[in-house]
């Protein structure tokens, strides 16, 4: 058993270790905000923050949390209140298709912690995720929204 918390909901999970973190929280836990993209890391669609951290969990193995705080894009609102990402998104209109965006947003509220004023060079080098839609100008505004800079 391997045992973690999600959304600061305590877990056990009896999958074998080196299974990708991104599986165990759609189909053992049955969170199914965070997506599968590309299942190589390099799209983001399934980020997730570990201990805080953005973390790309297809590529993840579940082992690696045991005894971690996983947080998942259910977990960012308090309740039925969105967290300023998620509301800045809505008001920003960012989504098209929507696909990536739950990994976005993740993303956004960690670069957000980490740097709460962030500069466009910021962004940048932390929002790594692909959006196929090409919304990348609404991304930075809703980003610098949530901020507190728009």
């Amino acid at each position: 058993m391997i045992s973690f918390s999600v959304n600061k909901k305590r877990v056990s999970v009896d999958d074998a270790p080196d299974t990708p973190l991104l599986w165990v929280i759609r189909d053992t836990v049955g969170l199914t905000g965070t997506k599968f993209g590309c299942g190589i890391a390099q799209c983001g669609a399934c980020t997730v923050l570990v201990d805080g951290s953005p973390t790309r969990s297809c590529s993840f193995p579940v082992g690696a949390v045991a005894g971690k705080s996983v947080t998942t894009i259910e977990g960012l609102a308090n309740g039925e209140t969105l967290s300023a990402v998620q509301q800045a998104w809505l008001e920003t209109q960012v989504p098209q298709c929507g696909y990536c965006q739950s990994g976005m947003i993740v993303a956004t509220t960690a670069l957000l912690k980490e740097h709460p004023k962030p500069t466009d060079a910021q962004i940048d080098a932390a929002l790594t995720n692909i959006c196929r839609c090409g919304t990348y100008d609404r991304i930075r505004v809703a980003v610098k929204k949530a901020a507190g800079l728009a």
